[in-house]
């Protein structure tokens, strides 16, 4: 399975995600939110920055769904859903993750049928793989 890949300016992402926190990365200086997190804000130029807790509500922006599954380790969950969610408090922000049907659930627990864009979502981290996972509002 894939695990995430870490760098300094990522890692807190990925710390507040194991705790089951959303937090995306804010300028210091001007308060503007980005992602992916970066050294440097693409708006005033500063390079102080924090981590600000979001919602963790969202919507479906985009999806899809492999065929054939382009990595091996998860040929065995075809057909599973990839989504690209739109953050509630930070439009401009979308994040890629899979919806399941609840926290820690296989990729293959939601039916990609059924899947819609503009489906409101909520944020789970999955401890097992240590990937972002999104759950349906209405199942």
């Amino acid at each position: 399975m894939l695990t995430p890949v870490t760098d300094p300016d990522g890692a807190p992402f990925w710390r507040y995600a194991a705790q089951g926190e959303l937090r995306v990365q804010a300028c210091a200086d001007c308060g503007e939110l980005r992602f992916p997190p970066r050294p440097c804000c693409p708006h005033c130029r500063s390079f102080a920055s924090g981590w600000r807790a979001m919602s963790g509500q969202g919507r479906v922006w985009s999806y899809v769904v492999p065929h054939p599954p382009l990595l091996p380790d998860y040929a065995a969950l075809a057909p599973y859903n990839v989504v690209l969610v739109e953050l509630a408090d930070a439009p401009h922000i979308r994040l890629v993750g899979n919806l399941v049907r609840e926290p820690g659930a296989p990729l293959d627990s939601v039916d990609p049928h059924g899947i819609r864009i503009g489906a409101r979502v909520s944020f789970a981290y999955d401890g097992t793989t240590g990937l972002p996972q999104w759950i349906p509002e209405r199942p």
